[in-house]
């Protein structure tokens, strides 16, 4: 792991970021509060308000957010949308300026990130893709893991920026690393949250109190982020958003689609995709990814 240093917005890095959801509102607002110059896109207008009350500026068009920024920071869903961004007609390489550096916080394929990067360096544009972990909570607290892939040198450059949104900051390699880590996270992931759903569904069987086997628990081998954040949506069967189960199958299908590429075998991430197909099907895709909980109580007749 990489410790960055703190921000310096003496530096005059102006920042630009599109894509003001759930985590890039809170990533950019971050930003805002640690003085950087920031100017702000979303392909959905009048996402920006709270933004700009901060001190932002909007822009019209990722075109125009490239033109006034040295490092341009994406945090949108899929790779499609990354590429409309990056290369669509208003898209960051129509304006961006040689010696810029686009920083991609989206969850992609790394073949995508590398594919991208490469088109980028024709417009003489560096990249980093740097997926994030750590759900809104993270976001908003500015506790973010950040899984970077890409040049040392353009690392280097980005830590100030990248520590003023997240915690734990590594370097893993060259340009896709970062997105081949995000892969392996939400695999674990996976079975995290289906371990923890299986565990509160047994406890509320067997007629315990659920909340109590959580406390004994957390302080042992079980313990996770899972169990201690994540247990109490599973006992009271309410899932509100932390990080959407639309999204995590999306990245459960990049990982899958990776272990195929390697010949790994991954029965439990399969699972956990499964459970999700059903769950997005019956209308639960916006729920938090914890919703895993559904189909196990289902499952155990609860």
């Amino acid at each position: 792991m990489t410790t960055p240093p703190p921000p310096d917005p003496t530096s005059k890095e102006r920042i630009g970021f599109a894509g003001l959801g759930t985590m890039g509102a809170h990533m950019a607002a971050n930003l805002v509060r640690a003085g950087y110059e920031v100017t702000v896109w979303n392909r959905t207008p009048n996402r920006d308000s709270e933004l700009r009350d901060l001190g932002a500026h909007p822009a019209s068009s990722p075109a125009q957010l490239a033109a006034s920024s040295d490092i341009t920071i994406l945090c949108v869903t899929d790779s499609p949308q990354v590429e409309v961004v990056l290369f669509g007609p208003d898209g960051v390489s129509t304006a961006a300026r040689p010696g810029s550096l686009v920083i991609d916080c989206s969850t992609i394929s790394p073949t995508k990130a590398q594919e991208f990067g490469r088109r980028l360096s024709e417009f003489g544009v560096a990249m980093l893709d740097a997926p994030v972990s750590g759900g809104s909570e993270g976001a908003r607290l500015a506790t973010l893991t950040i899984m970077v892939g890409g040049e040392p040198a353009d690392f280097e450059r980005a830590s100030s920026v990248l520590g003023a949104m997240g915690r734990s900051i590594s370097l893993l390699g060259p340009l896709g690393a970062g997105q081949w880590a995000k892969a392996i996270n939400q695999v674990i992931l996976a079975g995290t949250y289906l371990g923890v759903a299986e565990g509160m569904t047994l406890a509320i069987k067997a007629g315990l109190d659920a909340e109590k086997i959580v406390g004994a628990l957390v302080g042992g081998a079980a313990q996770s982020w899972v169990l201690e954040n994540r247990s109490g949506r599973m006992i009271d069967d309410d899932y509100p958003i932390g990080f959407k189960i639309s999204l995590h199958r999306k990245d459960l299908g990049i990982g899958l689609e990776l272990a195929r590429q390697v010949g790994a075998s991954l029965p439990v991430t399969a699972l956990a995709a499964t459970f999700e197909d059903g769950l997005v099907a019956q209308g639960y895709g916006d729920d938090d990814i914890s919703a895993l909980a559904r189909s196990v109580r289902k499952l155990s007749g609860l």
